[in-house]
């Protein structure tokens, strides 16, 4: 018997229409509506307010399940309803890279003290033909260690982290001779050893991300604090509920990545370099909707050598760098201050 098509019951728009997300989103709105019902509640018996408050109370109550309900539909309609047509007829993919040779490119931004490390430990890597570092106007010594230790070294004139990597990508494609780029920070938090399992997981993606989420894979000191991992966590089951059906994420924030050249030179002009902190996020919520196939590895994550500039610096500039990324996720990407 042939299979019908999702095409055929299911408009592609609707299929593709994220109601998982949109029914959180509306369900959360309700739940805050009920627990500011509750909050005046409690005032009025605490201050003993008159009748008048109670009818608010019991309105603002009463009317905060409409959206907690009209959520939990759209909810339930897109697990039930639309997921098989977003899952398609899809089989498991296995398309081995012929090339495994790679160009390893390292964002830097004032990494003196790591990068020279970093450099060597990606250049003792057997499968690695050239290590890339990309200086996003650094003022210590960076570029200088950098060269030293081996590596090819290109300027980054426009601060920020989404034109460092933006511009590291760039770079990873001009070298023809490798068809993947291995992107990664030059802060010695990842390591080269990890190359092995991106491979691994290559067959099945055009992009393979690293997640630091998997506990026994951390070092117990590292910069990503209790806050930011369970923050990078829940932006990591936004975007999966967002592109319900295209896989399995935990972690957005992570620059540890491997790409396939080809599928790298589609997604390039759809990025926004102007996208700071987040960058990663938008890299791949806008990878999933350009229809590339992404796949998570688990990773080792380290202390960092020497002090974060970005968003793991602390916990308040964490908070905002997640809202974005939020923001970004729910209502599309473009540049935030």
């Amino acid at each position: 018997m042939t299979e019908i098509s999702s095409s055929a019951t299911v408009a592609p728009g609707l299929a593709r229409f994220p109601a998982f997300l949109y029914g959180l989103l509306i369900a959360g709105l309700g739940l805050g509506v009920y627990l500011t019902g509750v909050l005046l509640g409690f005032f009025r018996l605490l201050l003993q307010a008159d009748g008048q408050l109670l009818w608010v109370v019991d309105r603002i109550v009463w009317y905060s399940g409409m959206p907690v309900v009209a959520g939990l539909i759209l909810i339930l309609c897109d697990l039930f309803v639309l997921l098989p047509y977003k899952r398609g007829n899809r089989v498991v993919r296995w398309a081995p890279s012929k090339e495994q040779s790679l160009t390893v490119v390292l964002t830097a931004f004032n990494d003196e003290l790591s990068i020279g490390s970093a450099v060597e430990d990606f250049a003792a890597h057997p499968l690695v033909r050239r290590v890339v570092v990309v200086d996003n106007n650094s003022s210590d010594r960076t570029s200088e260690v950098a060269r030293k230790a081996g590596a090819f070294v290109v300027h980054e004139p426009v601060p920020g982290y989404g034109s460092c990597v933006y511009r590291a990508l760039r770079e990873g494609l001009r070298y023809t001779d490798t068809e993947l780029t291995l992107l990664c920070e030059g802060d010695m938090t990842f390591r080269a050893y990890d190359i092995d399992k991106f491979l691994a997981y290559l067959p099945h993606a055009d992009l393979v991300n690293g997640t630091r989420i998997s506990e026994q894979l951390r070092e117990q000191r590292t910069q990503l604090s209790t806050f930011m991992y369970y923050g990078n966590f829940f932006a990591g089951k936004l975007l999966e509920v967002k592109h319900l059906g295209r896989g399995t994420f935990t972690d957005v924030g992570t620059t540890y990545k491997l790409c396939r050249n080809r599928p790298l030179e589609r997604l390039l002009p759809s990025l926004n370099p102007s996208i700071n902190l987040e960058f990663n996020a938008h890299l791949l919520d806008t990878a999933l909707a350009r229809g590339l196939a992404v796949v998570e590895c688990p990773i080792t994550f380290h202390n960092r050598v020497g002090f974060s500039k970005g968003g793991n610096s602390s916990n308040w500039k964490a908070l905002k760098v997640g809202s974005r990324m939020i923001l970004g996720i729910v209502l599309g990407w473009r540049k935030r201050q």
